[in-house]
């Protein structure tokens, strides 16, 4: 299943094989992908043989649905926001979601903290609006799992083009191990490879796949389209060190923050730190508690909790350029 694609022109479907490393198994998996071939292209090598394109469902509704949310949740989302409305939004998504992005798996939690995170940061492009991307950050607080997150909002300046350009299409989420050199679309792929290879032989958890076509649009209708697009303001460079956010998926103010990072396309480390998490202790030492969210930001010597200092100062120190035109 997919969130977003995009093409410029009529294309067929041409389907590759690559190799992927299984340092778990001792041998290698072969992982069939995508790769988007233009009609003009596929006349002039008539006998390469392809497949015929099915038109997703998903992508006829969220191009008719992200330019309403877009809409409903206009406004310049630097600007001072209604507090209760906020509260009030983030909380029933929360709750749509539960238990799903809260709670760490016990027996993860034990071998995490025995052996703690694998050696590389996973890398994982996404933003956050979109359900598919938010089942996949679901699966990484069950297993107590770190990662470094690219936000592609719409109207991306850098983190959709590297997708463009490695994966073969713009399509969420797109994930990378570097531990295993192991990369993929599609979030149930994601989801049962990551609880296969750091599950400590868990499975996802009932409903965790299931329920994502059911209430995981409840976030992204309830916030309006927040964590979407690309904030006309957003600094056209990143910061010279990646931002590190303790969170946890379901966590209503964590939300708050992650969409900022997401409009203001700043990637950053996301330790999560679900109850039970091996983190929690870092963070404890760190903030003085355990309450998530909670940003250390290397870059100007800044820590601080509360999601609506987090986000003021976010917007403040990264959202002040002047306007981004490919951003509207």
């Amino acid at each position: 299943m997919k969130c977003c694609t995009s093409s410029s022109h009529a294309s067929t479907l041409l389907p590759l094989q690559i190799m992927q490393n299984n340092s778990g198994g001792g041998g290698d998996i072969t992982k069939e992908v995508v790769v988007k071939e233009s009609t003009s292209d596929r006349r002039e090598e008539g006998s390469l043989e392809t497949t015929q394109k099915v038109e997703d469902p998903r992508k006829s509704i969220l191009s008719i649905l992200c330019p309403l949310l877009k809409f409903f949740g206009g406004g310049d989302p630097a600007a001072p926001r209604n507090a209760l409305l906020e509260t009030a939004t983030t909380g029933v998504s929360s709750i749509a979601r539960l238990p799903w992005g809260s709670q760490v798996l016990p027996e993860v939690a034990a071998a995490r903290a025995e052996s703690g995170q694998p050696p590389q940061l996973f890398q994982l492009y996404e933003f956050e609006a979109c359900p598919f991307c938010r089942r996949v950050r679901e699966a990484l607080t069950e297993l107590d799992l770190s990662a470094e997150v690219y936000p592609c909002p719409k109207g991306s300046i850098r983190h959709r083009e590297f997708v463009r350009s490695v994966g073969g299409r713009e399509q969420f989420p797109y994930f990378l191990d570097p531990n295993t050199g192991v990369s993929m679309y599609e979030s149930s792929d994601i989801v049962r490879y990551l609880f296969s290879k750091y599950g400590q032989g868990r499975q996802p958890s009932p409903g965790l796949l299931e329920s994502t076509l059911v209430t995981g649009w409840v976030p992204t209708l309830m916030r309006a389209g927040r964590g979407m697009s690309l904030y006309a303001r957003a600094t056209l460079q990143p910061p010279h060190k990646k931002l590190e956010l303790f969170s946890y998926e379901n966590n209503q103010f964590a939300r708050l923050v992650r969409e900022t990072l997401c409009e203001l396309e700043l990637p950053y480390i996301l330790r999560n730190s679900g109850k039970g998490s091996s983190c929690r202790p870092a963070l404890l030492q760190i903030a003085g508690s355990t309450k998530v969210p909670f940003l250390v930001d290397p870059n100007t010597g800044v820590s601080m909790g509360e999601s609506k200092d987090i986000i003021a100062y976010l917007f403040q120190t990264y959202g002040g350029s002047t306007p981004n035109p490919v951003a509207g």
